[in-house]
């Protein structure tokens, strides 16, 4: 009988635990314990168990059978990649410099490692000769899919190049991987060191009372006078959407778009500090070779290949398509923004510092309210439980408090558990900005589900990680609605994890899941901060404990597509210019990569770029995060989840009930959220919904189903 408890792994059975804590695999990992110190010896004994693992397995006395090849190599490699995921996530929410060299003294080792295996065209042999058995076809639909992509990544990862071109392809990784690296240190570095120090209560008008609070601790934690906003979203963003004080926009705008470029603080011999310009430039260098030796005619045709997408052209005419439909709705947004501006505001040119405020005061006097007003209303607490009741209610699982080692005393600790009281999985929940932290919101996957050969069942345990504000002047975190739906988002991915019911590793929860269908789970539980049913249970205000109006919420919906049009474009130009940056431009040519973003934007937004604009050197999403050549994403999945989420909407219209609709949601757990990478996901899709999809949910939800009103 499966075991819900075990946690060890074959490879490093260790009940008693080690004293290297990233060497036990005994529990959860113990956070509180791990230094720095402890990741090269432990890299050393996970790595020669690694490869002498892949050496038994290529070893032409060895059968090509699963359990003697997959199995085994999976054995010892999945405790190298956990331990080398909590030094990740470590870096990426906890950095320090003594944890940031001994990940980047490492992170060439394990680099190099995978390459190795990549390219292994002994290991690839044995897994062809697998698929080529007699055995194969007894094999599950798991197993199948699992060696199908393996062959597929061991194409992509060079094993079948010549022997004399393998050590240049691995430069190639261990370089890329050191690039991303040094452009996320700079980004995060650029975000810490800038602050702008409020002196006078004037810089401080309109700006909202908990906001000025952060400020003011701020600045005395950082022993200064006056009030510190820094360019960390949570202190950034109110600022830009509320401050009255016009130079101070300008300033922090300024400095926001102008982070890791040229343009930022100089040291000695004048060269800008943290600038990603040349980081950039040799990333794309670096992929168009890679591209060039696995035989594709650029680096966006490579990473399409795992993905839903077929072809770059293909990607391409999908946002034209969804460009040509959204401008004329992002023209409308900008001439009744801009005339806004000039009759209520005195704004005769509106400034790229100015949009956000004036959007913000036009949301007000068109729909009598504000974010911040509303912000008042989810409080943290009521927001977590009424998240947990919407995914209780739908997938018929109980979420409860629990205990682990965290990395900050902020981190918040859970488990999911079956109607049955059955451990299902767990996760880690890190809330607030800090310093040291990334910016930005994600899932990372801890460990995977995963039926082991001894059977014993590992269950999957994720991070869900945002960059909210924290608790000021003793009051409750609040967040605005917008971080709402950034909870349900990353939570929704930690769902896709979590849930699965497949046990095999390399196809359990989302691994496995083609890049472009990713987004699906995410930007399907967004859905639901629309719903009143579920914004009125999840509201309670901070000062006195009132739900949400019914009214406020009226003139929520209602607001719900202000600026639509200028949103999606917005996310066209991100998308059309990753594609173009890794199809047609050319890293060695006369065009530099922000020349390339100024065209895209004139190409295809309504809003001039700054001169002065450096967004690109900023990108971490394609130039450290693994969504290059793969933006799109965003956009082609949320067609799949707009689509998803009427089956909902169909569902409550002909019951006359809920969106919260339990057949709906336990189909769409089976079909979905359950099978992970085992299937297509197109296949997953079709058999929820049961048919292809269609893009009229996603106009609809956007409010760009009919053609916008002409302007004068």
């Amino acid at each position: 009988m499966a075991s819900n408890t075990s946690d060890s792994s074959p490879a490093t059975d260790q009940r008693i635990p080690h004293e290297n804590p990233l060497l036990d695999f005994s529990g959860l990992p113990r956070f509180g314990e791990i230094r720095p110190e402890h990741i090269t010896p432990a890299l050393d004994t996970l790595l020669a168990q690694a490869q002498a693992a892949i050496d038994r397995a290529t070893d032409p006395a060895t059968p090509a059978i699963w359990a003697d090849v997959v199995d085994a190599t999976e054995a010892a490699t999945e405790p190298l990649s956990r331990a080398w995921g909590v030094v990740g996530h470590l870096n990426a929410v906890a950095d320090t410099p003594e944890l940031r060299a001994a990940y980047g003294e490492n992170l060439p080792r394990v680099t190099e490692f995978w390459s190795s295996v990549g390219q292994n065209l002994a290991l690839f042999e044995k897994y062809k000769a697998i698929v080529a058995s007699d055995a194969y076809a007894a094999l599950s639909a798991e197993r199948k899919k699992i060696l199908q992509n393996s062959l597929r990544d061991f194409r992509l990862s060079g094993a079948e190049l010549p022997e004399d071109k393998k050590p240049r392809f691995s430069e190639l990784q261990e370089r890329q991987a050191a690039l991303a690296k040094a452009f996320s240190d700079h980004v995060l570095d650029a975000t810490n060191a800038y602050a702008y120090i409020a002196k006078t209560e004037a810089e401080l008008a309109g700006l909202p009372a908990d906001v000025i609070q952060a400020a003011r601790e701020a600045a005395q934690e950082a022993g200064l006078e006056g009030w510190k906003f820094t360019l960390h979203f949570p202190s950034y963003f109110p600022v830009m959407q509320y401050a009255a004080h016009r130079p101070m926009r300008e300033a922090m705008y300024r400095a926001y778009v102008t982070r890791a470029s040229e343009l930022g603080p100089t040291y000695g011999g004048g060269k800008a500090e943290w600038d990603n310009t040349d980081n950039v430039a040799e990333i794309l260098k670096l992929r168009k070779e890679e591209a060039q030796m696995l035989g594709y005619g650029n680096f966006a045709e490579v990473s399409l290949v795992p993905k839903m997408a077929d072809t770059p052209s293909q990607v391409a005419t999908f946002l034209e398509d969804l460009a040509q439909r959204a401008r004329p709705y992002g023209e409308k947004d900008w001439q009744e923004l801009r005339e806004f501006a000039a009759n209520e505001l005195g704004l005769a040119q509106l400034e790229p510092w100015d949009v956000a405020f004036a959007g913000e005061r036009l949301r007000e006097k068109r729909y009598a309210f504000s974010e911040n007003e509303v912000k008042q209303y989810f409080p943290e607490q009521a927001v977590i439980q009424g998240l947990f009741k919407v995914t209780q209610t739908l997938f018929g699982v109980t979420i409860r408090q629990d205990q682990a080692p965290v990395w900050h005393p902020d981190v918040r600790f859970f488990r999911v558990e079956d109607a049955d009281g059955t451990l299902r999985a767990q996760f880690y929940l890190d809330l607030y900005a800090r310093e040291g932290k990334r910016g930005g919101a994600w899932m990372d996957d801890a460990r995977s589900r995963h039926q082991r050969s001894d059977g014993t069942l590992q269950t999957p345990v994720t991070y869900l990680t945002c960059n909210f504000s924290a608790p000021v002047g003793g009051k409750p975190a609040c967040f605005t609605h917008d971080e709402v739906i950034t909870l349900f988002h990353e939570f929704g991915h930690g769902l896709h994890h979590m849930l699965t019911r497949v046990g095999e590793l390399g196809v359990s929860g989302i691994n496995g899941v083609e890049w472009d269908a990713v987004e699906l789970p995410s930007q399907f539980l967004e859905n639901f901060c629309w719903e009143w049913d579920v914004l009125a249970d999840m509201s309670s205000h901070v000062d006195t404990g009132a739900k949400l109006p019914r009214a406020l919420f009226d003139k929520m919906i209602a607001a719900k597509n202000f600026q639509s049009g200028l949103a999606t474009l917005r996310q066209i130009v991100f998308s059309m210019y990753d594609i173009e940056l890794h199809t047609s431009f050319d890293p060695a040519g006369a065009k530099s990569a922000i020349d390339l973003a100024r065209e895209i934007n004139a190409r295809y937004h309504v809003i001039e770029q700054a001169s002065f604009s450096r967004w690109p050197n900023t990108f971490s999403h394609i130039f450290a995060g693994g969504y290059a050549a793969g933006y799109y994403s965003y956009k082609w999945a949320e067609v799949l989840s707009a689509d998803v989420y009427a089956a909902f909407e169909e569902a409550a219209k002909a019951a006359q009930g809920s969106v919260l609709d339990v057949e709906t949601g336990t189909r769409y757990r089976r079909e979905i959220l359950e099978v992970g990478g085992s299937r297509p996901a197109m296949d997953s899709f079709q058999a929820f919904r049961g048919r292809a999809p269609t893009i009229d949910a996603l106009l609809r939800h956007h409010g760009m189903a009919q053609a916008p009103l002409q302007t004068s």
